[in-house]
């Protein structure tokens, strides 16, 4: 096995150790925003979408599959009414927490 003395391989000196940046509001030219959301999706909407989709899918499943012919239909019925619904209403709530002063590029 070969070890560091072997390949002449030298430990990073002082000089390499990463300088974590610093935030200077200052220094922001009049066009620049930090707290913007670089994708121009809302961070909370994404959350939402994806804790309804999640509990929306488990719930028609557990209907789907524990339910006779009644439950399957009910089943099916909730997801063709849920699903837009959870769409529209989402696409509606991004729109209005989308940042309009700082779009996204």
């Amino acid at each position: 096995m070969a070890t560091a003395n072997d390949l002449n391989v030298r430990p990073p000196g002082p000089e390499s150790e990463p300088q974590n940046p610093v935030r200077d509001d200052s220094k922001l030219s009049p066009t620049e925003d930090l707290d913007r959301e670089p994708d121009g999706v809302p961070h909370s909407v994404v959350g939402m979408t994806a804790g309804f989709s999640v509990v929306l899918a488990m719930l028609v499943a557990f209907m789907f599959l524990t339910g006779h012919r009644i439950g399957r239909i009910a089943a099916i019925a909730l997801a063709a009414i849920a699903i837009p619904t959870l769409i529209v209403t989402l696409r509606h709530k991004a729109e209005r927490d989308r940042d309009h002063v700082h779009p996204s590029r």
